[in-house]
């Protein structure tokens, strides 16, 4: 088994600044309202740190890396 790191985003948290998009546009995209619809998938290993820093400058502590347990096919 391996680790996969996801990101998430707590919806009742979020207020829509849109700063996450700004520092992470590979993985975070806007919808109409400006809040965030995250890609699918685990966060690829050379986008981690703008992942990271997307989390850690999030004003409202909405967004968040998990581990995931994932099996290899």
């Amino acid at each position: 088994m391996t680790q996969r790191l996801n990101l998430t985003v707590d919806r009742i948290k979020c207020d829509g600044r849109g700063l996450c998009a700004e520092l992470l546009p590979e993985l975070i995209r806007l919808d109409d309202w400006g809040y965030p619809i995250l890609a699918a998938g685990p966060i690829p290993e050379h986008l981690l740190p703008l992942a990271q820093r997307a989390v850690e400058d999030c004003p409202v502590l909405a967004l968040a890396i998990r581990r995931a347990e994932a099996v290899k096919g």
